[in-house]
């Protein structure tokens, strides 16, 4: 599996568009299954639905007003805001029937994820918290005194003929500012939730860093596939 660490683009779309660039290249066999790493800019990425809503212009407005660059993404739920304190993970492998699996893999990342995230210190499992932001059953959490509190890690997919696409982003610092603007940009699109489900592991493990749960990551990764560095790049 190649392993592509992509160097910060400032462009959220740019960085978006990467990696279905990826799906794409894997799915015509001419790239291997890819393991790919950034740390995105600042934005927040509204699902189709949202963009549906009454209020979405008003969300937009929010998340410009916060820093955050607003998008629509093609896969996941409703909105969900990530930074440079936070690691999205894409992974993409060929496949032929990519749909078949698309439970399977929901469950084994989020075993996966919880793992790495338990082994830094957290307390972490698998499962909605109730009120947490794009709801998902297989979101990964943090947990106080065994109550799962915080919602850390989500998840998406997208399949196409020959391949998929699982992509996921770890907050790991810096949880007050999303906090911020997705209480405003869900006050915007009237969907309730909780503000206090959003966290980060520090939250959790005071002191732990994007660069703790990078290498925390790869270690894991490495445990369970054998990884070829490509050279570091910007997004195209």
């Amino acid at each position: 599996m190649e392993l592509v660490v992509d160097l910060p683009a400032h462009d959220a779309a740019a960085e978006l568009d990467r990696g279905l660039t990826l799906l794409r290249e894997v799915a015509q066999g001419t790239r291997p299954a890819t393991l790919r790493l950034y740390r995105p800019s600042s934005t927040v990425a509204f699902g189709q639905r949202d963009a549906r809503l009454p209020g979405y212009d008003r969300a937009r407005e929010a998340s410009l007003a916060h820093g955050f660059q607003p998008l629509i993404r093609r896969a996941g739920g409703r909105a969900a805001a990530y930074h440079s304190g936070c690691i999205v993970v894409d992974h993409v492998e060929p496949a032929r029937d990519g749909v078949a699996g698309t439970r399977r893999r929901f469950a084994a990342f989020g075993d996966f994820f919880a793992g790495v995230l338990t082994g830094i210190g957290a307390d972490a499992g698998v499962g909605e918290v109730p009120g947490e932001y794009c709801a998902g059953e297989f979101s990964v959490h943090g947990r106080r005194d065994r109550v799962p509190t915080l919602k850390l890690v989500g998840t998406a997919q997208r399949v196409v003929a020959g391949a998929w696409l699982f992509s996921s982003v770890l907050v790991v610092e810096r949880s007050a500012s999303l906090r911020s603007v997705l209480t405003e940009v869900y006050a915007a699109l009237d969907i309730p939730w909780r503000p206090a489900t959003a966290g980060a592991v520090e939250d959790l493990v005071p002191g732990v860093g994007v660069d703790d749960v990078e290498a925390a990551l790869l270690a894991a990764y490495r445990t369970a596939v054998q990884l070829r560095t490509s050279e570091s790049s910007g997004v195209p």
